[in-house]
């Protein structure tokens, strides 16, 4: 942030504070009175409320030798770690830019602080000079600081390298030995924290001696702290990076902080390994780390967040081989219960399938399909299943020799629940037998073994289809007009439907109906006896499953194609008319068996097809038939009938065809989209901005993620270091353009936030050829905004500009608007 005056650099505030929206701002005098002659508590508050006002942009200069006096020689804990606060906060300079004289004096209880026996103390005034940028208090209390590096507390140490880390890197000439003083601590330090701050600070700003260290104590690297081991893999990637030479010697030291306690560690140690090393047991180091992690940790992101990283393996060729042969630990990932996981697992692990591995990782997604299907079923569980038959579907697209052995274990889920699995099974068996002859009568033979047990709908009709479409021999079609007619029971329709409803035939024997109703009521006869109930607890019950059990035990009993007639779904009928026309076509053609034989099995055809049609248009079902079916369904008719030879070619070859043709296409869809996802972006796209090395600035290309150009340019001679004279791209990126290029007047506002104070630099060209009389920016505020004061009114000659600056106050962080018009006189 800049100040708004024509000093530098408004100090930097490290604390944030929530100050209570319904808070009062007390005056300068109350405050005053309340720091000279307030007890203990008065005194806290009092300096709290000093601290709100301070951060909300109040100066209070006056208050500063009252602090000093009535505050400073206080020793309550409290009142001192707010002290620390407020010399963060309040201002330490004359307008001028030099030091006040006030600050000697706290400069003193620096001193008596960084001395104190209290190491609470000690720890919390070495934390707070790290935020302190003033050279002229920092200088007499370097003697002190150097002296709390041999404190017996490690909390006053670790915090005393850190404060010497922080003026070294701001204030050099401060402490120019301090990287040999920390060298030498590192040396002798026991503590894990402190040698873990004491090596981060050679590593920034010594690298050789941190270099030194660490090679003197390589062996050692596995007994120490997981946060020095942090510094120290941080450490071994930027040299290797810089000298490359260097690799061997740190190779050993990483491999052995792959076996590290810390998740961290050894996540960050096999990512170094990887960038170091191509070497295939490197490699192969780094997935067994990242796939034990994914294993142990319990932490779903940092499951995904792993998984991410292991997949990035496959991207370099020598890697994914090495990967081929970890396809099996890396499907033991999907014992992980998260959803997500598995996903990313099983299309990492169909990625890395191999004719090597194809056998086994099938063996062990079948023992998955196994057990999911004997777990307690909920959502996550069917969503599971279905992407297990997905990749099962996909690996014997990619593999087909191992489709046979996958189609016995999908077959059981086309009477799964969950219609989404089954669903995707019968997508599988569908390319399956158009694309693999030979496993034509397996899926045939598996379809007629479940299909009595099928009771979704859409599952029922696509396997109707598939029957229809790929069955060709006579018994197989003879099974199948046997397993419909058990799946439609009894028959006519109507009529056994009609006695059902009066009570006749199609019901149980009146002896076992007057039974089963005895006993049904036999534990509730207090119901019949009134039509309310009370029950223990004094509450009334209610009519609820226990009269519905007996409607629900006899849907059970009624047969699957039948029920789904009855809910009113007529369009499986159309779907069985013509799966029965295709396979009754094809005997034809074929002349398969006697043709009395066929005869009877078009007769019967033909009488299930008319009964359907007559139970949709009779009313009993909940939704009667459409007329679409009805159509569909006479067509099928005349098909069988007739034996018309151009329709029976349209219903016997052309609709395979029309299959291949669909399944074809989607297969290129697929490679051709699997294709662009893997090839890797080579050419610039058509409004990206293209680098020149020499047009960049130097914070261009140090917040590149180019090393090559990185290294370069500093091998050229440019500085890693933020460049603060280039200040008009910073400038100009605060630009707000506020009418339009074409408009009478011209506005564009900088804007320039202070803590909280909005301040509007505002440009205004007159690009007309006449003088602005009066000329006035007017602007409002909605939400905490205040303007503190209205721009004043200007004249404005042809073509001649101005700037108009105007401030607005913030009074909370919520969200406000700014708006406003410039008006004129011509």
């Amino acid at each position: 942030m800049k100040e708004r005056g024509v000093g530098g650099a408004e100090p930097p505030c490290y604390t944030l504070i929530n100050q209570p929206s319904d808070a009062e701002q007390p005056s300068e005098v109350q405050l005053r009175t309340d720091l000279e002659k307030g007890d203990l508590k008065t005194k806290t508050e009092a300096l709290k409320k000093v601290i709100f006002m301070i951060l909300s942009g109040e100066k209070l200069p006056g208050l500063l030798m009252t602090v000093i006096r009535f505050c400073l020689p206080l020793q309550d804990h409290t009142i001192k770690k707010l002290l620390l606060i407020y010399w963060e906060i309040v201002p330490k300079t004359s307008p001028d830019g030099k030091l006040l004289h006030e600050m000697i004096l706290v400069c003193d209880s620096y001193r008596k602080d960084l001395q104190h026996p209290n190491e609470f103390i000690r720890g919390s005034t070495l934390r707070f000079l790290c935020k302190l940028h003033e050279p002229e208090l920092l200088e007499p209390l370097m003697p002190s600081i150097i002296a709390c590096l041999e404190h017996r507390h490690a909390y006053v140490r670790r915090n005393a390298v850190l404060a010497i880390f922080t003026i070294y890197k701001s204030f050099e000439n401060l402490i120019p030995d301090a990287p040999e003083l920390v060298s030498h601590f590192l040396e002798g330090e026991q503590d894990m924290a402190c040698r873990r701050n004491a090596f981060l600070m050679l590593l920034q700003v010594d690298q050789p001696r941190a270099l030194s260290y660490i090679s003197s104590c390589l062996e050692q690297v596995g007994s120490f702290g997981d946060i020095l081991q942090l510094v120290i893999v941080e450490l071994i990637y930027k040299v290797c990076h810089h000298s490359p030479t260097e690799r061997s010697k740190f190779i050993r030291c990483i491999y052995n902080l792959l076996n590290s306690n810390s998740s961290a560690v050894r996540y960050e140690a096999a990512g170094t390994l990887v960038t170091l090393s191509n070497a295939p047991s490197a490699i192969k180091a780094a997935a067994t780390c990242y796939i034990e992690l994914i294993i142990k940790e319990s932490d779903n992101n940092v499951k995904l967040i792993v998984l991410e990283r292991l997949s990035q393996l496959r991207e370099v060729s020598v890697q994914e081989k090495v990967l081929e042969d970890l396809v099996m630990d890396i499907l033991r990932i999907l014992a992980a219960p998260d959803l997500e996981v598995r996903r990313k697992t099983l299309a990492l692990a169909l990625d890395l399938l191999t004719t090597r591995t194809v056998g086994e990782g099938v063996v062990f997604l079948r023992k998955e399909v196994g057990r999911t299907h004997n777990s307690i079923e909920h959502d996550e569980t069917g969503k599971y299943r279905q992407l297990l038959v997905k990749t099962l579907h996909q690996c014997s697209v990619k593999f087909p020799e191992v489709a046979s052995s996958i189609i016995p274990v999908l077959a059981e889920f086309l009477s799964d629940q969950n219609e989404l699995a089954a669903m995707d099974v019968l997508l599988f068996m569908r390319e399956g037998v158009q694309k693999f002859s030979n496993l034509v009568p397996t899926i045939v033979e598996k379809l007629l073994e479940v299909f009595p047990t099928i009771r979704s709908s859409k599952v029922l009709r696509s396997s109707i289809w598939i029957l229809g479409e790929f069955v060709t021999e006579k018994e197989d079609v003879e099974s199948v007009l046997s397993l419909v007619k058990q799946c439609l029971g009894e028959l006519p329709l109507v009529e056994s439907e009609l006695r059902k409803a009066a009570g006749g035939e199609g019901e149980a024997d009146p002896e076992t109906k007057v039974k089963t109703k005895e006993e049904a009521e036999k534990p509730h006869v207090e119901r019949s006896q009134g039509s309310r109930l009370v029950t223990s607890d004094g509450t009334y019950a209610t009519q609820s499953a226990f009269s519905m059990q007996p409607l629900s035990a006899k849907d059970e009993n009624v047969p699957s194609l039948r029920k789904i007639l009855k809910d009113g779904d007529f369009f499986i009928g159309a779907a069985l008319a013509s799966s029965f026309s295709k396979m009754l076509r094809r005997l034809s053609e074929k002349k398969l068996g006697k043709e009395s034989e066929r005869n009877k099995m078009e007769a019967e055809v033909l009488y299930i097809i008319a009964n359907i049609i007559r139970f949709g248009l009779s009313g009993i079902p909940v939704k009667s038939i459409t007329p679409d079916d009805v159509e569909r369904m006479k067509v099928c008719i005349r098909v069988v009938g007739e034996g018309n030879e151009k329709i029976s070619n349209i219903f016997t070859v052309r609709c395979r065809e029309a299959l291949g043709g669909m399944l074809e296409e989607a297969a290129e869809y697929a490679a051709t989209h699997s294709k662009m996802k893997k090839k890797k972006k080579t050419a610039v796209e058509p409004d990206d901005p293209i680098p020149f090395l020499q047009l960049l600035s130097k914070n261009d290309m140090v917040n590149g993620d180019d090393l090559f150009e990185l290294s370069l340019s500093q091998a050229i001679g440019f500085s890693p270091k933020i460049d603060l004279i280039d200040f008009s791209a910073s400038k100009l990126s605060k630009v707000t353009q506020l009418t339009g290029f074409s408009d009478p007047v011209y506005a564009e506002a900088y804007i320039n936030v202070n803590q909280f104070d909005i301040l509007l630099d505002v440009l205004i060209v007159n690009q007309t050829n006449d003088t602005l009389q009066n000329c006035t920016l007017e602007l409002a505020t909605l939400g905490d905004l205040k303007l503190v004061e209205r721009p004043p009114s200007l004249v404005l000659g042809p073509h001649d500009f101005t700037n108009i600056r105007a401030s607005i106050k913030v009074a909370s962080t919520e969200n406000g608007v700014i708006f406003g018009n410039i008006g004129e006189i011509f």
